[in-house]
């Protein structure tokens, strides 16, 4: 823009002229041509006003729009004197000219400035403005007005000093910047405007010579709008631009939420920028950096203004925060779905993997199977090589079962713990099967020092086409599979048919132990424990019945699922609140058992107190196993409390457990009840020495002796010559829910086990009739 001003050039030759030409002697048809000429101008001030409402609202848009409306108003001005008849109208209206060619080199200063980027105009305007206020005042005086040609030399002088002004200003500040293009079309517009002003003085022909005087102004006008022109182009294809560069920021940002690559989107980045910029050679670049973050640089040869470096940067910031959050996706999707040990699928990337194998075989009518595999002997492992040691074992079965199943079917996942699976999707039949368990048995064998070998513990499972798709279901099935070997110690197990059947009967046991807790069908049934020479009722033993559909099931067939669901606790609180009924109804000391799982319970000691009630625990017994006292920690505060209120505590089968002889005398024990297998062997001289043993343990801790499971005569004078004092099993009776005993007789030396009086209640009536028959 550091050419337009030259158009101030036309000044230099044209403000003299201007001042010797007398508006009113001009002809008629010219004024007609100067008026044509100011409708044209004033037409082409619409161009300039539509520059200046341009979104950018140029400075020089204004200046120029002053500018050409005072060239529009100059020619306007002269027209209509030329019309006039000499006179004080006519006269006015020169004046008015004059002022007009005064504004016109005025504003040269001003618009020059905000078209080139000239220096400060503050005092050239000053320099310019000093000779043309001398000019005005010197035409108001009619003396030196009417003074002749002297005078009219004069006058014309100060037009040309502020004509030069001007000039000097244009030169220095074109001398600061190269003529571009327009630049140089207005400096000819310029020219031309000073050939017909300089011209218009020296042609012969009068008309020709005030057409030209009349309309030097014109082409300048002509070039101030042309540049209007363009400027208001260049003004729409710069928004159109912004609008591309919008969108394109717009598409890449879009793209950015369905791409999953950083590369892919860079591409799409250049492409974008090449297409809006018009720019072939625009390249790009990504790079990590430090914490997982990303630098983008979308770059290129050529040089660019602020808008456009501005929008490659945008695009860039786009692609690098996309790249940063497909790494940390990518970072979150390795937390959620894989294992931070073994760098294997964890659970959910196993169960979402079967989901989609299982869809993808109920379509293709394939088989899919699930390798189950648990390392035996890990807890004692990893207690004796430390937490260190047992993840180096955990990565050590990772990498094995990644390369004993070859094939691109397998998908080998880590469940948690010491669980491993393998997935097979296109599976073998059952013989390859069987072949696989084996070899994954046989093939991963730990010998470190110091530890027993460890092994593989494998259980498969199948999907079979037609079956209904169910992960947890599959799942399960290879987990009973490998419990299964596990528990018969054959290493390996394929979940058939006869361990189906079996995990349904135990899944229809399950649900009806279930409805039976729920429905109260458990029933106490009492066991005499009698004086062994006498055979006087001493106590009684609540034994735990089921009522199945009319049938009592003994705790052989339900007890060890009892434990294991949990719902032995219920099914002991049931026993304690009917054992204490019993209490009050035979009058007899009662015996219950305590499963190690209750005693485990964090509120074991208040959900017994609700069973039992808050009085006569002197006359409760607890049976507890030997092996539940000696590894379950929680039962020996429990037991203390209890034994610290009067409740005794027993030892039931006892010499069948783990306990050592120095730790029983710390134990809160009071009764020891010999187990019924050493009672069977008692004729023997085996048997007799370990009841002998036993005995003689008892005695030396100042403990009770019970031998339970008497179910011979013989075995009962075994046990009175070796001095057993109380025994209990089927042939001295049978559990039954309710038992005509007969307690101790007076004067005998158990007399004094016989509970404290108990205040009769609605349900307890009949137990009159039976202390009046013991009287």
């Amino acid at each position: 823009m550091g050419a337009v001003s030259p158009e101030c050039q036309v000044m230099s030759g044209g403000a003299h002229a201007e001042a010797t030409i007398v508006l009113g002697s001009v002809p008629t048809w010219v004024c007609a041509v100067q008026l044509l000429a100011a409708g044209l101008v004033a037409g082409l001030l619409v161009l300039q006003w539509l520059w200046w409402r341009t979104d950018r609202r140029p400075v020089g848009a204004v200046w120029g729009l002053a500018w050409s409306a005072d060239i529009g108003l100059m020619l306007l001005v002269g027209a209509v004197a030329g019309y006039l008849a000499p006179g004080t109208v006519q006269t006015v209206l020169t004046f008015v000219h004059l002022l007009l060619v005064a504004g016109f080199l005025l504003l040269a200063l001003p618009t020059t400035r905000a078209f080139a980027q000239g220096p400060r105009t503050a005092w050239w305007v000053a320099g310019a403005a000093v000779p043309l206020a001398a000019h005005a005042i010197a035409w108001l005086v009619p003396e030196v007005r009417d003074a002749g040609p002297r005078s009219d030399l004069a006058v014309g002088s100060t037009l040309v000093v502020a004509t030069l002004v001007v000039l000097s200003y244009v030169v220095v500040t074109l001398g600061r910047h190269s003529v571009t293009v327009w630049g140089a079309l207005l400096v000819a517009a310029g020219l031309e405007s000073v050939s017909m002003l300089v011209a218009s003085g020296f042609m012969p022909d009068r008309d020709i010579s005030s057409l030209l005087a009349a309309l030097w102004a014109v082409p300048i006008a002509f070039g101030l709008a042309a540049l209007a022109l363009v400027r208001v182009r260049q003004s729409q294809d710069e928004a159109s631009r912004q609008h591309r560069m919008r969108d394109a920021v717009a598409r890449v940002s879009n793209a950015a939420w369905f791409a999953r690559d950083a590369d892919t989107l860079l591409l799409q980045a250049r492409d974008e920028a090449r297409k809006v910029l018009d720019d072939p050679a625009v390249e790009g670049t990504l790079r990590p950096i430090a914490h997982g973050r990303f630098v983008c640089e979308l770059y290129s040869a050529q040089v660019r203004d602020g808008h456009e470096r501005a929008f490659l940067v945008d695009v860039a910031q786009i692609v690098s925060a996309a790249a940063e959050r497909y790494a940390l996706t990518r970072q979150l999707n390795r937390t959620a779905f894989a294992d931070a040990l073994t760098g294997l699928p964890n659970r959910r990337a196993v169960q979402q993997h079967l989901h989609e194998v299982l869809e993808r075989a109920n379509v293709e009518r394939t088989r899919v199977s699930l390798v189950y595999c648990d390392l035996d002997g890990f807890k004692r492992y990893n207690d004796v090589h430390g937490h260190a040691g047992g993840d180096d074992m955990l990565c050590r079965v990772a990498t094995y079962l990644r390369g004993a199943i070859p094939g691109e079917e397998t998908f080998v996942g880590r469940l948690g713990g010491d669980e491993f699976v393998v997935v097979i999707s296109r599976a073998p039949l059952d013989p390859e099967l069987v072949a696989i368990a084996r070899s994954l048995r046989e093939g991963f064998v730990d010998r470190s020092p110091g530890n027993r070998p460890s092994r593989l513990s494998v259980g498969i499972a199948t999907w079979q086409p037609g079956d209904v798709v169910d992960v947890e279901a599959l799942v399960r099935h290879a987990d009973t599979a490998m419990l299964e070997a596990k528990r018969s110690r054959s290493g390996f197990r394929v979940f058939d048919r006869a361990l189906r059947r079996a995990v349904e009967a135990e899944r229809v046991q399950r649900s009806a132990l279930e409805a039976a807790v729920t429905d109260g069908l458990f029933t106490a049934h009492y066991q005499p424990i009698v004086d062994a020479r006498t055979l006087e009722v001493l106590q009684v033993e609540a034994l735990a019945r089921w009522d199945h559909h009319g049938r009592l099931l003994l705790p052989v067939d339900w007890l060890e699922l009892a434990e294991e669901t949990g719902l032995i606790v219920p099914i002991g609180l049931s026993m304690l609140s009917q054992a204490r009924r019993a209490l009050d109804r035979f009058q007899m000391p009662v015996s219950v058992n305590l499963a190690a799982r209750h005693l485990s319970e964090p509120d074991a000691l208040e959900q017994i107190e609700t069973a039992w009630g808050s009085t006569y625990w002197e006359h409760l017994t607890l049976e507890i196993t030997e092996s539940a006292l000696v590894q379950t920690g929680a039962a020996i505060p429990v037991l203390s409390e209890l034994r610290a209120r009067g409740t005794r505590i027993a030892v039931d089968d006892f010499g069948t457990g783990y306990s050592s002889l120095a730790r029983l005398a710390r134990l809160p024990v009071d009764v020891l009840k010999i187990d019924r297998s050493f009672v069977r062997e008692v004729d023997t001289e085996r048997g007799a020495s370990v009841v002998r043993a036993i005995i003689e343990l008892a005695a030396a801790h100042g403990l009770d002796v019970v031998a339970e499971g008497v179910e011979r005569a013989a075995d009962l004078d075994a046990l009175v010559q070796l001095g057993v004092r109380r025994v209990q099993g089927n042939f001295l009776g049978r559990a039954a829910p309710t038992v005509p005993v007969r307690g101790p007789r007076p004067g005998s030396q158990w007399e004094d086990t016989r509970p404290l009086r108990v205040v009769p209640s609605p349900r307890t009536d009949d137990r009159f009739d039976l202390l009046h028959h013991r009287a």
